[in-house]
């Protein structure tokens, strides 16, 4: 039961709600053990954290690539003596209509929010087994729950996880605990990704005048995080009450 001494990995833990979970789960006394593709931010996410006096440690991980993910569990094991929690929070959106054909996104999508949560569950698996106990949180979307135009690819692969999430929870066992939390629109860099210009605008102007910040993330990770062994919080959705 809670979070002092626990070992935690997190994804796209170099800005957004990795950034700001990395930071909560630390001044909570987790050992958190960040990934993520951008070295200057992510050393700068560690600086921030031992400054404060917690812990943390980092290493370059892109989740497209499986020995990454393998690399990073290998790193809380050698941390901490254990891995407790994975949080598989690494994700892209360059979202588009479907006749745009912007082919190279969707497969960056796939890649990264698909393939790179399977990856992270394949490599703190054998750990979880090994131990006869874990916790593994993926971050999914409130797109998954509303299907809007421009959304389509973006939204299926957040509820491929979502699907990937309850079906691991079903095979798990009483010792493993799976989490799936969907944020609504929250105030990140998630523009960025986006290579149409005009949608890239658009979602600029729609999160600047209702995202909520990401800390209204991380303490729904905490919270799942923080129940007893035995108390398994299966979903969270958390977005702003003004979201449609």
């Amino acid at each position: 039961m809670g979070i002092m001494g626990k070992v935690i990995v997190i994804t796209g833990a170099s800005s957004g709600i990795g950034r700001a979970t990395a930071k909560l789960l630390a001044e909570r006394g987790a050992v958190v053990v960040l990934g993520a593709r951008r070295e200057d931010a992510l050393s700068a996410v560690v600086a921030e954290i031992t400054a404060a006096g917690g812990n943390a440690v980092h290493k370059l991980t892109d989740v497209r690539h499986r020995g990454d993910l393998e690399a990073l569990v290998d790193l809380a094991i050698k941390r901490g003596g254990k891995l407790d929690v994975m949080v598989n929070n690494a994700g892209v959106g360059p979202i588009s209509r479907f006749d745009a054909l912007r082919v190279e996104d969707w497969d960056a999508m796939i890649d990264v929010n698909l393939r790179g949560a399977l990856y992270g569950i394949a490599a703190a698996l054998p750990v979880f087994q090994r131990q006869q106990s874990g916790h593994i949180i993926n971050i999914v979307s409130t797109a998954g729950l509303k299907i809007v135009p421009t959304m389509g690819v973006y939204a299926a692969t957040k509820n491929a996880v979502r699907t990937i999430t309850e079906a691991l929870r079903q095979e798990a066992g009483p010792n493993l605990r799976v989490t799936e939390i969907s944020p609504g629109m929250i105030s990140t860099d998630f523009a960025n990704s986006m290579t149409d210009p005009a949608i890239k605008e658009a979602m600029g102007k729609r999160l600047t005048g209702l995202a909520i910040p990401p800390d209204s993330i991380a303490r729904g990770i905490a919270y799942a995080i923080e129940q007893p062994a035995d108390v398994d919080v299966g979903s969270i959705v958390i977005r702003p009450t003004a979201q449609d």
